[in-house]
């Protein structure tokens, strides 16, 4: 009979935590900085919600699988977002190699139409809210 009531109420702990922690997810601007790894961590209390759970069913071994794999697993895609798609953190993902193809005469690197239009606005003193790009056509017969 005790232990149905520390089942009980291991139970209404997870179910706390699980309603917790779903409006911790859902009150998540996506405007945020870093929000993938805020989520992450909020995901957590929700892990630790369901070890509760499975020890307040009874599952004892499910409960310490999932407590030792949990962490390892939230890991390894906060590591395979920062390697992969984390440009505010990772500085080796701000790095971009412009590769110069002179095959194409219509394909420009971005550095040089940068550099040619700053040249330009230097030499036209016109206002920096536009630019205007030309092109040159030189006709050969």
């Amino acid at each position: 009979m005790i232990v149905e009531y520390i089942q009980s109420a291991l139970l209404l702990i997870a179910a706390f935590l699980v309603i917790v922690s779903a409006v911790g997810f859902i009150s998540l601007s996506k405007d945020m900085k870093n929000v993938v790894y805020g989520r992450i961590h909020i995901v957590g209390i929700f892990d630790i919600a369901c070890v509760i759970a499975m020890i307040g069913l009874g599952q004892y071994l499910l409960a310490g699988i999932y407590f030792i794999l949990a962490p390892f697993t939230a890991h390894a895609i906060a590591n395979a977002f920062f390697k992969s798609e984390d440009v505010e953190n990772n500085v080796e993902l701000n790095v971009v190699e412009e590769d110069e193809d002179n095959s194409n005469p219509f394909i420009v690197n971005k550095s040089k139409v940068q550099e040619l239009e700053q040249k330009d606005s230097e030499k036209l003193k016109t206002d920096d809210r536009f630019t205007i790009s030309t092109l040159e056509i030189i006709e050969e017969e």
